[in-house]
């Protein structure tokens, strides 16, 4: 069988503070094959977000780890997580994370250019078109609309042609219509380019959509 593209294995994340210990994560453990769609679906607090953080390498387990295209994201110091991260890992926010002193076009050829991309803004003026925005590209985030922002975003995600895309709540600040144009334009996206999916959604519909939901109850695994 081929390695999978990610491996959460027996993931447990505690944060002590003066009235004791919090157990967030408990024994959390899954594999994800290459080109699979995953939601990973709880309540509010059950500890999505900070599962989607680990398996980024953003945060670090208390005990367990996470391997990334073979790699153990915790063997590595903070220098290799991030080189990995740029090489493989394309990231969607709920508050889309643009940076407002650039343009559409800056924003998605940023990660080309930390890449040392030389085609970094035809590849970036490319992606743009493919997400619509080719009448954009000059524009600036603050004169965007939430669901043309979203895009930008996942742009920038894609233009890399990661192996892994997460998304932590990706529609959260959009209104129905709009997150739902912003989520299928994300899978076709996905399947064009062959990237395994992850998503933090409370959204079922979403959810639905994946070929995997991976269900936290109480920091525990309850897969779905």
């Amino acid at each position: 069988m081929p390695e999978p593209i990610i491996a959460v294995e027996h993931v447990h994340k505690s944060v002590t503070d003066s009235t004791g210990t919090l157990d967030i994560l408990r024994d959390i453990d899954f594999t994800l094959a290459e080109r699979e769609t995953a939601a990973i679906v709880g309540a509010s607090g059950s500890g999505k977000s900070t599962l989607l953080s680990i398996v980024a390498g953003l945060d670090t387990p208390t005990q367990g780890t996470v391997r990334l295209a073979g790699e153990d994201l915790f063997a590595l110091d903070e220098d290799d997580r991030a080189a990995l991260r740029a090489r493989k890992v394309g990231f969607v926010f709920q508050s889309f994370q643009l940076l407002g002193n650039l343009t559409a076009l800056e924003n998605v050829m940023l990660p080309l250019e930390l890449a040392g991309r030389r085609d970094a803004r035809k590849a970036a003026g490319a992606m743009l078109d493919r997400v619509g925005l080719a009448e954009r590209l000059g524009h600036y985030p603050k004169v965007l609309s939430g669901g043309e922002q979203q895009r930008v975003a996942l742009a920038r995600a894609f233009v890399v042609e990661p192996a892994v895309l997460l998304a932590d709540e990706p529609t959260g600040s959009l209104d129905f219509a709009t997150g739902e144009r912003v989520m299928d334009l994300m899978f076709e996206l996905n399947r064009e380019l062959g990237t395994t999916l992850v998503l933090v959604t409370h959204d079922q519909g979403i959810a639905q959509r994946c070929e995997r939901r991976i269900t936290i109850e109480a920091g525990r695994l309850a897969e779905g």
